[in-house]
């Protein structure tokens, strides 16, 4: 998906389109303002107040009809320089323009003109408004006046623009394609998980079936890790800010933690991650050389205060669960355990499929060192250590600086959705410094004390953005042994003693083995109910009839297809239950 804010090109034109949009919607509204239109990576969008009007969709084709009208106009853009006091004037009656104006230095202030309409704008701009004709206007919201809740709330449209009418189609079709593997529509046409303003934004809640994945998910990675030596625990919610200011999270990131919260002359803040717990768990107890590594691991729930406008269902929450994990390690185990996380997360990826990720070596900024872990030297030997590893493991990466965490180097695992930009799945952070802020040991052979290095890793991730990325991958068309539902079974009739009979018998024989099966036995015609588990995204839809019935057999139809496959009930029961055992990808 193209981003409009790092093309020029389109970024040029896309701010030029915002102006032609303005001024349609002011040929249609004259009593309209404007505060800003800027460039966003997916496009372009301006805030208008409108008074008393409000755009509806039906509105949205008519301003789209007064642009084209405009852009065949042929008008020149042009630039023009005026004085503060000019702008001041010139904009008189706009509150808008005059606030941006009276946060502007003194000097000459440039404008933009193109015919009878007339804008503030740095620019640069396009020569002509015919340039601007391949456009859409693509949706419409509401938004708070400089963003801020007690401002009034101004009407916002989205648009984008391309030099050509062929890359608008073209686009249209990705934003299309992007609709429709949208985890948040897949999520609710499959009864996956809601959230509501009541429970609080970013806060979202797993329905029965959303739960079963995220059951399955936690089952197969907590196999893989017990299977390679991890301890699973369960630790709080909640520590106290003393705990935070121990590990450091309280003066580096305190930010992105919801506020404290006293209790009994105490003072506890929701947690934003894990590892201050699992250090506490290391120490414990005395530990020996001969019991490193200790690998700890947990499902854990986690709360970051994250800005509004960046959540986005279960991708981004302000509640998540994180497949987290601590290995303690002593300096010269660095290799070998960073090596068999990493032989972990590509074995993952493996299973489900994952083959568009890079890998990335992400690095303090040394000329910004203030959210970082002031120790010159423990940046220098992390940061050393890790590019040796990476480098003797032969593993191709690139480098980023100001990505590390506070308190040390990692190794990110960026996938490239279907859909989208790039993101963080899987990490492996090195890390001397939380072993030697909370005084952790170890006895070494000659009978001294030392102190641990700790490998922070995550897996999946979090489950739920993991989970997000694979509905959006296979646009909820999920692996059986993952689907919610994996069989529906839907006798022809279901007013039938024989046939409904029938049916229970097979959905018995599939409970007894373990198979997620529903039967969908209302009145409704089979057509309706076979649409219906199409939507439910369901692997497996059994068709039963009189025949079937006779030869006790079942006719199966797979989710997308529309040939029907006869076999014996007893084959279809052991197909299924090898399909899952073996967690095949295909169908």
């Amino acid at each position: 998906m193209v981003n409009f804010k790092e093309d020029e090109q389109l970024k040029t034109l896309n701010h030029s389109c915002a102006h032609l949009m303005a001024q349609a919607i002011k040929h249609l509204y004259p009593q309209a303002k404007f505060w800003v239109g800027p460039v966003v990576a997916e496009g372009f969008y301006y805030d208008v107040d409108l008074g008393d009007d409000v755009i509806r969709d039906e509105d949205i084709a008519a301003i789209e009809k007064e642009m084209k009208k405009v852009a065949k106009s042929g008008k020149k853009i042009i630039r023009k320089e005026i004085s503060k006091e000019e702008a001041l004037e010139m904009f008189k009656d706009d509150e808008y323009k005059l606030d941006l104006i009276s946060n502007l230095e003194d000097g000459t202030i440039s404008c933009y003109e193109q015919g009878d309409f007339t804008d503030l704008c740095r620019g640069p701009h396009v020569d002509n408004v015919k340039l601007c004709r391949n456009f859409k206007l693509l949706r419409h919201s509401g938004a708070y006046w400089k963003g801020d809740s007690n401002n009034k709330v101004l009407q916002r449209i989205y648009g984008v623009c391309f030099p050509t009418a062929e890359e608008l189609e073209a686009h249209l079709k990705l934003l299309e394609e992007a609709k429709e593997r949208d985890h948040r529509k897949i999520g609710k046409d499959m009864q996956l998980f809601m959230v509501d303003d009541l429970v609080g934004r970013g806060l979202p809640m797993f329905l029965p079936k959303g739960y079963t994945i995220w059951q399955e998910l936690e089952n197969y990675i907590k196999d893989k890790e017990r299977k390679l030596g991890y301890l699973h625990v369960m630790t709080p919610c909640v520590g106290t800010v003393n705990l935070y200011k121990t590990s450091g999270h309280w003066d580096h990131y305190k930010e992105n933690m919801f506020p404290a919260m006293d209790v009994e002359g105490e003072s506890f803040v929701l947690r934003p991650m894990n590892c201050p717990h699992h250090m506490m768990i290391y120490a414990n107890r005395m530990h020996s050389y001969k019991d490193l590594p200790i690998r700890i691991g947990e499902i854990a729930h986690d709360f970051r205060f994250e800005a509004s406008g960046t959540l986005k269902g279960i991708e981004r929450g302000r509640h998540f669960c994180q497949n987290d994990a601590h290995l303690f390690v002593t300096p010269e185990q660095i290799e070998d355990e960073f090596s068999k996380v990493v032989d972990l997360i590509f074995s993952t990826y493996k299973d489900f499929g994952i083959t568009d990720y890079r890998c990335v070596l992400s690095l303090r900024d040394p000329e910004n060192k203030v959210k970082y872990h002031d120790d010159d030297e423990m940046w220098n030997t992390a940061e050393d250590a890790l590019r040796k590893v990476l480098n003797d493991l032969g593993i191709e990466y690139t480098e980023e600086i100001g990505e590390a965490a506070f308190y040390g180097p990692k190794l990110d695992v960026n996938v490239k959705p279907a859909v989208g930009n790039e993101y963080t799945l899987s990490t492996c952070q090195l890390d001397f410094c939380l072993p030697a802020k909370f005084q952790l040991t170890y006895i070494d052979k000659d009978g001294e004390k030392k102190t641990p290095v700790v490998l922070h890793r995550a897996i999946l991730g979090s489950l739920d953005r993991f989970m997000a990325y694979i509905l959006e991958e296979t646009k909820g068309n999920l692996p059986t042994w993952l689907a919610p539902v994996q069989v529906k079974v839907m006798p022809v009739k279901t007013d039938n003693e024989e046939l409904m009979a029938y049916a229970h018998k097979v959905v018995d024989a599939l409970d007894a083995k373990n198979v997620r099966v529903e039967l969908d036995d209302r009145a409704e015609k089979l057509g309706y109910r076979m649409r219906e588990g199409q939507v439910e995204k369901v692997p497996y839809l059994l068709v039963l009839g009189f025949n079937e019935v006779e030869n006790n057999t079942v006719s199966y139809r797979l989710h997308g297809q529309a040939d029907t496959t006869v076999v014996g009930l007893d084959e279809f029961v052991a197909k299924i239950e090898e399909e899952i055992k073996t967690k095949a990808k295909n169908r």
